[in-house]
């Protein structure tokens, strides 16, 4: 099978959408002939010209509202907003009119949208770029919350996230965009809400998210010349989460690690620990573990920023721990 780039297999999801269905169009900074920040979107224009690919002033809660508007008259936006970060100064729009318009109208009324964001940390981009605010979307019923962690699963996800009828907040990390994988040329959709498990494994499950999965998979290899095989879940979708997925891997293997970059404090280890310990507390041999980036604005020295941050070693560290 043929290894794309995260950036690449995301643009295929969005030029395959695009040529399936008109009513699919994209609107944000710098998107055109720029092709993203992080060059996501290079080449769209030349296919779909200007009025399919829209550049937009710097004007987050405008971009949100054009969203909202163009979904009530049947199209089907993608909206990029540049960095997370920057989705607070569109947290209104989101928060108060897409997540809840459709409840409000008892269901008469669509709202096909997908947010498209790129959060975290990796590439010093300093404490104003780099966070990690997906829980503060999954918060909000009404909404849709992805965070793929593969080239795979990218496309996959995205293309569901395009074919839905609520909105979407699809978050990529930075630090993935360069990274490689296997992506079939034919089409394939993957179901927003289920997880996948990334590494099967009989001692410790470890629930990682976005960027983390991948350090769960570098800290297995090393885990497993110890003779400690971690199964790796990867929700993929946070918000509807896939439970019976993560409870049925601890019952198996009575121990649990929860990885993401988010502040560990009232992140998505959290949740996940509180689902656990309600519902499959019987079968824990040991207590649950979360790791997640300390307390602190994300630093914009890499020394700093690496510090702060989550890795692969940490995993290693907590899982030995959670063995001994």
């Amino acid at each position: 099978m043929r290894e794309i780039t995260y950036r690449e297999a995301v643009r295929e999801a969005m030029r395959e959408e695009m040529r399936r269905d008109s009513a699919v169009f994209q609107l944000g900074e710098d998107i055109g002939v720029f092709g993203g920040s992080y060059k996501v979107t290079l080449g769209l224009v030349d296919e779909f010209g200007t009025e399919r690919i829209l550049d937009t002033p710097l004007a987050e809660a405008g971009i949100a509202g054009a969203a909202v508007g163009s979904a009530l008259v049947g199209m089907r936006p993608v909206a990029e907003i540049m960095y997370i970060d920057f989705s607070t100064l569109a947290s209104d729009m989101i928060i108060n009119t897409a997540a809840k318009m459709r409840f409000m109208s008892g269901g008469t009324i669509k709202l096909p949208i997908v947010i498209r964001t790129q959060e975290g940390g990796g590439v010093s981009a300093g404490p104003q770029h780099s966070q990690c605010l997906e829980m503060m979307f999954a918060h909000v019923p009404g909404l849709i919350v992805v965070l793929p962690a593969t080239p795979y699963d990218a496309k996959g996800l995205l293309k569901s996230a395009i074919r839905e009828d609520n909105p979407v907040i699809f978050i990529e990390h930075k630090g993935m965009y360069a990274s490689k994988g296997p992506v079939p040329e034919e089409e394939y959709l993957i179901p927003l809400g289920k997880a996948d498990m990334k590494r099967e494994g009989k001692d410790i499950t470890v629930v990682a998210l976005s960027r983390s999965v991948l350090f769960a998979m570098e800290a297995a290899e090393r885990l497993a010349r110890e003779g400690i095989e971690i199964e790796i879940i990867d929700p993929m979708t946070i918000k509807p989460l896939d439970r019976e997925c993560i409870i049925q891997s601890v019952k198996k293997t009575g121990r649990l690690l929860i990885v993401h970059e988010a502040c560990k404090m009232y992140g998505f280890g959290a949740e996940v620990a509180a689902l656990v310990a309600d519902e499959a507390i019987d079968y824990l041999d040991a207590p649950i573990k979360r790791i997640g980036a300390l307390d602190v604005p994300i630093p914009f020295g890499m020394r700093l920023e690496n510090f702060v941050l989550p890795n692969a070693g940490d995993i290693v560290e907590a899982a030995r721990q959670l063995m001994a």
